[in-house]
């Protein structure tokens, strides 16, 4: 670079957090604390008949691209019920650089029920993220979490041939470790690999933290074609890798059915995901 070359510019980047605290009211639960700031906004939109009090996380950027980050934590009171969605995908956009971060923090007091349920995040070729969740819950309390990644964008045809990717786990309860686990990618051209992701473009999650999880295992299953089993006592998780439709859809029968066997809701998928 020569000596008198003005520097590089400086991007600005987002930094978006939301912090909710909820306590037990009639419908499930009640707004006790609130914050946000920009890019990350929490709206409250009304609720189904019989569903829980919901919330929309909203990034109302459109997208997150390299450098950007997004801290979400929630804290759910003794017997509280609630939902929280999104009203569509995240973005993460090719970055050109630095790495993409999403933080997740849920903390469920005893009795708490809690769905964790974003629709899927999707990979631009070339994008690098970071995410983590984090869940603090007590022994009797409950949650439905899925996650799903998206690796190009299938609509287009694109491919996610550079990039990485680093997805984390850590479930307390009481305090103690009962779950950690991690998916990474690095070379995206090691998603080919039969050992790896099999050429798969969408990979998923899915973890029901109940004492009585066990007892849906048989259900989630025959769900899942047998990708789906306890891996802790109260822990149940599925798995599903393969085209992002097909994915999509394997998450969505799967959630309909626990929220009406484990959790006691209508048959049916949060309104978000519905329109």
């Amino acid at each position: 670079m020569p000596i008198n070359a003005p520097p590089a510019p400086s991007h600005q980047r987002s930094r978006g957090r939301a912090e909710l605290g909820l306590v037990a009211a009639p419908g499930g639960a009640r707004i006790a604390h609130l914050y946000q700031s920009s890019p990350l906004r929490i709206l409250f939109p009304d609720s189904d008949p019989a569903e829980p009090k919901q919330a929309a996380l909203v990034n109302v950027a459109g997208g997150l691209a390299g450098g950007d980050s997004l801290e979400v934590a929630i804290t759910l009171g003794p017997r509280a019920r609630f939902t929280a969605t999104t009203p569509a995908a995240e973005k993460i956009y090719r970055t050109l650089g630095p790495e993409t971060e999403i933080a997740s923090t849920l903390r469920l007091e005893g009795g708490g029920v809690c769905e964790w349920l974003p629709q899927e995040t999707i990979l631009f070729d070339g994008a690098r993220l970071t995410r983590r969740m984090k869940v603090d819950m007590a022994a009797d309390a409950t949650l439905l979490a899925a996650e799903m990644l998206v690796l190009g964008r299938a609509a287009r045809g694109e491919r996610f041939t550079q990039g990485a990717v680093h997805d984390r786990w850590r479930v307390r309860r009481d305090g103690r470790l009962v779950w950690a686990d991690a998916f990474r990618l690095a070379d995206p051209a090691a998603a080919a690999s039969p050992f790896v992701l099999d050429g798969a473009g969408a990979v998923a999650t899915l973890l029901l933290a109940a004492p009585e999880a066990a007892s849906h295992r048989d259900l989630l299953r025959d769900l899942t074609d047998g990708r789906a089993g306890v891996v802790a006592p109260g822990l149940l998780v599925a798995r599903w890798m393969g085209e992002a439709g097909a994915v999509r859809a394997g998450v969505a029968g799967a959630l309909v059915a626990l929220r009406q066997a484990a959790l006691s809701l209508p048959p049916r998928l949060p309104r978000l995901w519905r329109t």
